[in-house]
C-alpha cells in the first residue's frame, strides 16, 4: 500500500478556540483518514494536543518573535517538506508557508485585517493595531500557491474575494464535539448564571455586558452571576476591565478554565453571553447549544450565521447594555421570550464538518 502523507502546521498555536480548532481537526484526520495516511502536525508543544495516531513535530521557538515565525513559514518548513514529503499540506493558522507539496491549503480564522479599530481600543491593545495593518499582507503572501483557501464563514469569502480577487474559497463549519453529561453533574444553584467564556481581547467587548451588571443592580436587580473567563491580570484590557468592573454586583473574574471546568460551567449556566463584535465563528455559541442553553448574542453577522437555526435565542445591540440588561433580567425574572432564529447553508463549496473538509482536500491524491 502507497504510503500518504499530511501535514498540518500549527505551530502559533497554544490557547483558545483556536486550541480547539487543532484538537478537532487531528482527532478528525486520526479517525476518518485512512490508514495509509501519515499524520505529521508541528506544534507549539505536543502536550497541548493528545492523538496517538498523529506524529508530531515540536517547534517551541517559532513563537519568539513574527521575524522567528516567518523564517519558519517562509524558509525553514521549504527544508521541512523536502524531508517530509507531504501529499497534503494544510496550514492552520492562516499564513501559506512557501513548500513543496502536491497540494497545498490555508485555514484562516484571524479576522483582525476586517475589523475597524476604535483608538481606545488600540491604546488597551495596540499588538490589535499592528495585526490590523499587517495581517492583509500576511494573509496575501502566497496565498495564491494555495488549492484551497478556508474560511470558517459566508461572510468571510465576501470580504476575502473584495480584498485579494478570486480564490478557490471553501466556507468550512468547524466541528464541535458533543458534551458527555454524565461528567458534569448539576449543581443546585439559587441564583441565575451568566456564563461568558472569552479570552481577554479587546472585541470580545466584555464592558457591555459589565454595564450591563451595573444596569441591573441599580434597578434593584438581584440573585445573578456572571461568570467570566479573565483573570484581570492578563493584559492592559483584562486590568482596565478589572479595575473598573470588579466590585459591580454579580461580575466575576474567574480565569482562564481547563476543558473540565469549562464543561461545569456551561451545565450550571443558566444561559450563555456572546457580545463580541469580531469572530470568525465564535465557538462558544456552538458549544451553549450542545448544551441547549439560552443565547443572548451581538447583532452581527458573524453571530447569525453561527447560531444558524435555533429557537433559544435573542440578538442585541453589541453596544446597547440597557438590552443586553432587559434580556437578562427577562431570563432573571422567568419571563424572556426568545426570538429564535433560522439560517441557510452557505453556498458551495461547503462543507459541515471536519470530516467533510478531509474528504474535500485529500480527493483525488
Amino acid at each position: 500500500m502507497m504510503r500518504k502523507c499530511i501535514v498540518v502546521s500549527a505551530v502559533n498555536i497554544i490557547e483558545g478556540g483556536t486550541l480547539t480548532v487543532l484538537r478537532d481537526c487531528l482527532a478528525s484526520a486520526a479517525l476518518s483518514l485512512p490508514s495509509e495516511w501519515e499524520i505529521i502536525a508541528l506544534v507549539h508543544d505536543q502536550k497541548l494536543v493528545d492523538q496517538p495516531r498523529v506524529r508530531f513535530i515540536e517547534i517551541p521557538d517559532a513563537k519568539r518573535s513574527w521575524l522567528r515565525r516567518l523564517y519558519h513559514e517562509w524558509i525553514d518548513f521549504r527544508r521541512l517538506s523536502r524531508e517530509l514529503e507531504p501529499d497534503l499540506w494544510l496550514s492552520l493558522h492562516d499564513i501559506t508557508p512557501r513548500v513543496i507539496t502536491r497540494r497545498q491549503a490555508v485555514y484562516c480564522h484571524n479576522p483582525s485585517p476586517f475589523y475597524q479599530l476604535p483608538l481606545r481600543e488600540a491604546w488597551l491593545e495596540p499588538k490589535l493595531w499592528l495585526f490590523n495593518n499587517f495581517y492583509q499582507y500576511l494573509y496575501r503572501a502566497f496565498i495564491r500557491r494555495n488549492q484551497w483557501v478556508i474560511v470558517q464563514q459566508g461572510w468571510l469569502r465576501v470580504v476575502f474575494e473584495k480584498m485579494y480577487g478570486k480564490l478557490p474559497i471553501v466556507v468550512a463549519h468547524p466541528s464541535v464535539t458533543s458534551p458527555s453529561h454524565s461528567k458534569y453533574p448539576k449543581a443546585a444553584f439559587g441564583k441565575v448564571v451568566f456564563f461568558y467564556p472569552a479570552l481577554p481581547r479587546v472585541f470580545k467587548n466584555f464592558e457591555v455586558i459589565c454595564e450591563a451588571a451595573k444596569i441591573l443592580s441599580s434597578r434593584g436587580v438581584l440573585g445573578f452571576e456572571i461568570r467570566m473567563t479573565l483573570s484581570g491580570r492578563e493584559n492592559s484590557y483584562s486590568k482596565w476591565l478589572y479595575k473598573k468592573y470588579a466590585n459591580v454586583f454579580g461580575v466575576l473574574f474567574i480565569g482562564l478554565q481547563n476543558k473540565i471546568q469549562m464543561g461545569n460551567h456551561y451545565h450550571e449556566a443558566s444561559a450563555v453571553l456572546f457580545p463580541s463584535r469580531l469572530e470568525t465563528w465564535g465557538l462558544p455559541i456552538s458549544e451553549a447549544k450542545l448544551y441547549k442553553k439560552p443565547l443572548l448574542v451581538a447583532d452581527l453577522p458573524y453571530a447569525h450565521e453561527t447560531v444558524g437555526s435555533y429557537n433559544h435565542v435573542s440578538f442585541f445591540h453589541p453596544a446597547d447594555a440597557a438590552e443586553l440588561a432587559n434580556l437578562m433580567q427577562s431570563i432573571i425574572e422567568n419571563n424572556w421570550h426568545p426570538e429564535g432564529a433560522k439560517m441557510d447553508e452557505p453556498s458551495k463549496p461547503f462543507t459541515r464538518n471536519w470530516d467533510e473538509l478531509w474528504r474535500l482536500l485529500s480527493d483525488g491524491l
